[in-house]
């Protein structure tokens, strides 16, 4: 498989050649490594004042990427670990190929010219063969909010043979003015987004990578939930993960959380606020026993581990992997004994009594009610209030009247594509006094995020009190 990547370093004074300093590779002597399968070499075509292009050239070997371990049949095909398109479309292989030969200009370091590493320069990138599960107007989706100006063109299955129809390859030609360290993890990301598939088995360490890479750029794509999904092969947990640690890194906010004009300087994300009030009304009733049920990848969790009062922490979701997810986010293993002790992971489903959870201060429902089906929520409601009935609940979700304050959000779309539902205040309000009036608690409301004049807050609390403990 084979990339280039040129710049005629218009409107910049100094020779295109200085290109491979940008690269940390020299244009006289061709370079290679091993990778995983094969090697991977960069030379230049050309390097003079004018312009100058590296060239990445990925050779690999079948057998010995099977012999690696990271070959897989495709189902009914017992030779498609030999026979298959891995030693020549850009896909997964050469992204972590150009991770090995870049990562110093990936991360925007290059002592010899930091200036020029910081600015953005004129690029042009060609892959001749990038496998395009979605076709030709995918690519323009992923890369042109970038700024690239995108030519994807679908390569034939056979040039002689007109009427079999083009192949899922298409011949790719990006041009536009970024930095070089913008670029490559723009080439890291997208290529395996685009054949949607990995050569290697996707875990919850891919998230750290993503989020890395997609620093800076990818909190604000208009396509970041399909980027994070493909990417992370299809495992939601942890896609929403990536999305939410974008948030928090890069300072925006979701895009089911987005105010009309974006943050204002200083601001932090819905997120990060949601999550602070909730801990905030937490240390208010002064709960010392707390369950987080659906607790996905730990980050109300991790908030509150920050307070010493909370003597004992409970995270719960229906999702195994979530949970594994949030003991690598929290670093369990590596917590000092006294932190470990505080903290219990337990399995469970929110619709079904758990008498583990049984008799707390506290238990917390946060952005968990909109992701059950509407004929379900009385069951959660018997299993939160009459199995477990906390001397206190917290429960938040969106308000589906502030949508409208959001631009990217296309009217009568939910902010997630597994909300079953999302509530006007005036819903969730009868919803939460219904509840309240069976099981015998009081119910108070709260916003979450700056109140809209017209529309409210982007999210909605109530705080459940049971009677008999007021």
């Amino acid at each position: 498989m084979f990339l280039t990547i040129g710049t005629d370093l218009a409107g910049v004074d100094a020779p295109a050649s200085d290109f491979g300093f940008l690269l940390h590779k020299n244009p006289a002597r061709p370079q290679a490594i091993d990778v995983t399968g094969g090697s991977a070499h960069v030379f230049y075509p050309e390097a003079t004042g004018e312009r100058c292009t590296a060239a990445v050239l990925l050779d690999i070997d079948p057998i010995g990427l099977v012999k690696a371990g990271r070959g897989k049949a495709a189902e009914g095909f017992t030779l498609g670990q030999y026979v298959n398109d891995r030693p020549y479309a850009a896909a997964s292989l050469l992204a972590v190929a150009l991770g090995k030969l870049f990562r110093t200009a990936m991360n925007g370091r290059c002592d010899a010219r930091p200036d020029l590493a910081a600015r953005p320069i004129p690029l042009e990138i060609h892959v001749p063969t990038l496998p395009c599960n979605g076709g030709a107007d995918l690519a323009e989706r992923f890369f042109a909010p970038l700024g690239w100006t995108v030519d994807a063109r679908p390569v034939p299955l056979d040039p002689q043979i007109p009427a079999w129809g083009d192949s899922r390859y298409v011949d790719l030609r990006l041009t536009g003015v970024l930095r070089l360290a913008d670029a490559l993890k723009h080439l890291y990301v997208m290529l395996p987004v685009l054949d949607d598939a990995k050569h290697y088995w996707v875990g919850s360490d891919e998230v750290d990578k993503l989020v890395r890479a997609g620093e800076g750029w990818l909190a604000a794509h208009p396509e970041k939930d399909l980027i994070s999904r493909r990417y992370l092969a299809h495992r939601r947990y942890l896609a929403d993960a990536v999305l939410e640690r974008l948030a928090e890194v890069d300072g925006v906010e979701l895009p089911e959380e987005s105010a009309e004009d974006g943050p204002g300087e200083g601001s932090v994300s819905l997120a990060v606020e949601r999550r602070t009030t909730v801990a905030g009304v937490l240390r208010e009733l002064g709960a010392r026993r707390i369950a987080d049920i659906g607790c996905g990848e730990g980050a109300l969790v991790g908030e509150l581990l920050k307070d010493p009062m909370i003597g004992e922490l409970i995270a719960t979701d229906v999702s195994a992997r979530a949970l594994i997810a949030a003991k690598r986010r929290l670093h369990y293993d590596d917590l000092p004994d006294r932190q470990r002790d505080r903290l219990k992971f337990l399995q469970s489903s929110v619709t079904y009594a758990d008498e583990r959870l049984a008799g707390l201060d506290a238990v917390v429902l946060m952005e968990v009610v909109e992701h059950v089906d509407p004929p379900r929520l009385p069951a959660l409601a018997d299993s939160v209030f009459r199995a477990a009935r906390p001397a206190a609940v917290v429960v938040t979700t969106p308000n589906s009247e502030y949508n409208v304050r959001f631009p990217s959000l296309p009217a009568g779309n939910f902010r997630h594509p597994d909300h079953r539902f999302e509530w006007t205040r005036a819903e969730f309000r009868t919803w939460s006094q219904q509840v309240a009036d069976r099981f015998g608690y009081t119910v108070q409301f709260r916003p979450v995020g700056a109140e809209d004049p017209e529309v409210g807050p982007p999210t909605q609390l109530a705080l459940f009190h049971r009677e008999e403990v007021r």
